[in-house]
């Protein structure tokens, strides 16, 4: 997918759901079973909702309908109150989201990881090293490194990996692109300039399915403990947003935290590879 098209399914994506939510019959839906959820991009991209939807429904009568943005977007959705629950990837933003009073019951539902994916050449030298060794290698070698540059969860981890390997944050060197894309077009453009990039192992295989299990990029860095890509769901806060269906994400939250849909989670699998590892207590 070109990004042009990329960029035009996101707009229309966001442009439909919104105007979902001021159509005049959408209030008298939403008093019925009908379920609003912000989630990041790749549980859209990988498939994993469209898999769950389904069984969620079946099992408790109740629509799922989802919009899948940047983790920071569907933050900000929740505390807009345009939605009703939120699946999301940031841990430190959604943490802080909870003590400012926008999310509430906040569960760790299950985990990937992220690796650094370019191209078999490998210019900067970094497959089989460190994150605290790979950037730094980037940086000095001028490789092209794409960023998601959005505000996403992994934009989110991938600021918090260059701090925490010791080195200034780029933000317009001539090597550093920032595409305020989703994953799988960030990827692809990576791919176009024969870059780096972070991106969660889910759209990875995902990525790596779409070529027929031969990407043009490939895993250089992986298994850093702070790799680690921790998904979570929480409600929004009712006492804020009177209108936003809670007893229906309440009854989300819960499912997606059953033995039911955590085994559903470990089955669901693209090459034989398993995309996420699921962990709710």
């Amino acid at each position: 997918m070109d990004l042009l098209t990329e960029r035009i399914r996101t707009g229309v994506a966001i442009i439909a759901f919104a105007a979902m939510l001021c159509l005049p019959g959408a209030t008298v839906q939403a008093g019925g079973k009908v379920l609003l959820l912000a989630t990041t991009t790749s549980t859209d991209n990988t498939g994993l909702l469209d898999y769950l939807a389904p069984r969620f429904t079946g099992d408790t009568g109740i629509e799922l309908r989802w919009t899948a943005v940047g983790t920071g977007k569907a933050l900000k959705l929740g505390q807009n109150c345009d939605v009703d629950v939120l699946l999301v990837h940031a841990p430190a933003a959604e943490k802080k989201y909870v003590a400012a009073g926008y999310g509430v019951d906040r569960r760790r539902v299950m985990y990937n990881d992220f690796v650094i994916i370019g191209p078999g050449r490998d210019p900067a030298g970094i497959k089989g090293r460190s994150v605290a060794e790979a950037l730094p290698a980037i940086r000095r070698a001028g490789a092209v490194f794409v960023s998601r540059g959005d505000n996403s969860g992994t934009h989110k981890k991938e600021l918090s990996l260059w701090s925490g390997a010791g080195a200034d944050i780029p933000d317009k060197e001539p090597w550093y692109i920032q595409t305020g894309q989703g994953m799988l077009a960030t990827i692809n453009i990576a791919a176009e300039r024969r870059g780096y990039t972070l991106t969660d192992r889910g759209t990875y295989i995902k990525y790596s399915a779409n070529h027929g299990g031969n990407p043009p990029l490939q895993i250089l860095v992986e298994g850093d403990s702070c790799l680690r890509n921790q998904y979570s769901v929480m409600l929004v806060n009712p006492e804020r947003c009177p209108g936003v269906k809670s007893a229906l994400a309440r009854a989300f939250a819960d499912w997606l935290v059953s033995p039911r849909a955590q085994k559903l989670i470990a089955d669901f699998r693209l090459m034989g590879k398993q995309l996420f590892v699921p962990n709710a207590r």
